[in-house]
């Protein structure tokens, strides 16, 4: 297939207009968890990236809260996960002066009495440096702890709104099911208020999920066909190379439903199906996806598939199977793919099949949403392809990739060049994220804790939209533990999911589309 690049001129960067920059007021971050790796790997590479940009406070500081007595050991661990995860150079004169900025509390989560230090300490550094009353509480540890985290704060007086500004940050998964869910939004709404609340999914982090309502609502020549008059289907795949890593305690009580598929694929599908909200502030915007979320019905249980991996090649290197990893069950009937087929019940889809699936140790790693539009009424060159090289008329098909080659591509029809007959075949217009504006070593916090710090929360999911989610879900993962997998594994590792996944959308006369990523 023939690709047409497509980039954007020097000239044309120069005359976007430049926002307004937004600085957030003075705080203290306190991390609970600070000791695993999402901190060093992803937030301080984040955080230092808005200091970079000029987009942090001057009068600013991070804390670090987990259980292990680390002391100033920990601020060296953070400047080498820095340099290491964020594309920094060890020599950047910043860099040594927001290392400063860093501390460390050594607390057991679910002691009480360890907070009345904390909030001692945390007014002790605001102090020093000259901050103010706002406290950001960042929780990137075990969700068991979430709830105990939440209350303790409350008791100390942390999150009282009449006398300091707070604000909880609360990393996923959040809840197993939907009572478990309700649960915990019950048990952080009675110290929190919502609108202090944002519960983190670093999928819209990520410039190209922003870019698909830049692109539905900034476009006029997209938006009029966005619809089932004119789209076929809808097809979102986030597919991983990597087994479980390590994480093999974790995976046997999630799995791909509730890992993947339940949280970061919905907000996905939330953003390609909502309708025009009335602005993009946080309420618009969030209303706007709960309706989508609402209008999807009950999915059959005949529309949900699972699979899980045995040995086989990925990338040429030969890996073990899902039972065989570390601390898994050799009887393991935990899913590492997953794929449903649903429908969004409303003017706009109805009659529109949405297919997702995640899954590990699939052939490629890629993350995209193809949306497949509809034949001509009439293929008046369906006689003439039949016996050209390109065979068949392929459907118009615009890709969103996500990760990791991030851009957009579409797909349409073209006459073959220096022949007679009127041949045609697919060439793929290409929009390179790299190629157009420079390679970023953004990790996608940088956008959601900023947004954290300012208090907008946009890209953050509310109580409802959660609820709501688990309430589709939930019966799926209810029956699926009542009747143990008729199967498993059932998916070769390197290869694109279980058969049962294909017959899925066999069904409905449609196929998985596995020629994901860049067509150079």
């Amino acid at each position: 297939m023939t690709t047409i690049q497509m980039n954007v001129r020097p000239e044309d960067l120069s005359q976007v207009p430049k926002g307004q920059e937004r600085i957030p007021e003075s705080g203290v971050l306190a991390i609970f968890g600070a000791s695993g790796d999402l901190t060093k790997r992803k937030l301080l590479p984040a955080l230092f990236h808005l200091e970079q940009a000029g987009l942090l406070p001057d009068r600013f500081a991070i804390v670090g809260v987990a259980r292990r007595p680390l002391g100033d050991e920990f601020a060296d661990d953070m400047r080498a996960g820095i340099v290491e995860f964020g594309g920094v150079e060890a020599s950047d004169p910043k860099l040594e002066q927001f290392v400063k900025n860093i501390g460390y509390f050594s607390l057991r989560f679910d002691n009480l009495d360890d907070y009345a230090g904390l909030k001692t300490e945390l007014d002790r550094i605001a102090a020093e440096k000259g901050i103010g009353d706002k406290r950001i509480f960042y929780l990137a540890t075990a969700p068991e702890y979430f709830a105990p985290i939440v209350e303790n704060l409350g008791a100390q007086g942390m999150a009282e709104t009449e006398r300091r500004s707070a604000t909880v940050v609360i990393e996923k998964p959040f809840g197993h099911d939907l009572e478990s869910a309700r649960e915990l939004n019950r048990q952080v709404n009675a110290v929190f208020h919502e609108n202090q609340v944002f519960r983190i999914d670093h999928y819209l982090g990520k410039e190209t999920v922003q870019n698909i309502l830049v692109f539905r609502f900034a476009n006029g020549i997209f938006e009029p066909i966005w619809n089932r008059n004119y789209i076929d289907h809808v097809q979102i795949t986030a597919a991983e190379t990597l087994g479980v890593e390590g994480r093999g305690p974790f995976y046997e009580k999630a799995g791909a439903l509730r890992d993947v598929v339940q949280n970061h694929m919905m907000e996905l599908l939330s953003l390609v199906a909502l309708e025009p909200p009335s602005s993009f502030e946080a309420e618009s915007v969030r209303r706007e996806k709960l309706k989508v979320w609402r209008a999807i019905p009950t999915i059959p249980l005949l529309n949900a598939v699972r699979g899980q991996y045995g040995a086989g090649l990925v990338n040429g290197q030969h890996v073990v199977g899902y039972r065989e990893e570390e601390r898994v069950s050799p009887t393991s009937d935990s899913e590492t793919f997953a794929a449903v087929r649903l429908e969004i019940e409303n003017w706009r889809w109805a009659g529109v099949p949405f297919y997702l699936r995640a899954g590990k140790r699939l052939k490629k790693r890629a993350t995209e949403i193809s949306i497949q539009f509809k034949q001509p009424p009439l293929l008046i060159f369906d006689r003439i392809a039949a016996s050209s090289a390109c065979q068949v008329i392929q459907p118009n098909l615009l890709t969103i990739r996500i990760q990791p080659d991030e851009g957009i591509s579409l797909r349409f029809g073209a006459k073959v060049p220096t022949t007679p007959e009127m041949d045609v075949c697919p060439v793929n217009m290409d929009f390179d994220y790299e190629a157009a504006f420079g390679k970023s070593s953004a990790n996608g916090y940088e956008r959601l804790l900023l947004d954290a710090m300012l208090g907008d929360q946009t890209l953050f999911s509310h109580r409802d939209g959660v609820e709501t989610n688990w309430a589709l879900y939930t019966p799926i993962l209810e029956a699926w533990a009542e009747k143990n997998a008729e199967k498993f594994p059932n998916y070769v590792a390197g290869s694109w999911g279980p058969e049962c996944a294909d017959h899925l959308l066999a069904r409905r006369g449609h196929a998985w589309r596995n020629d994901l990523g860049r067509k150079a």
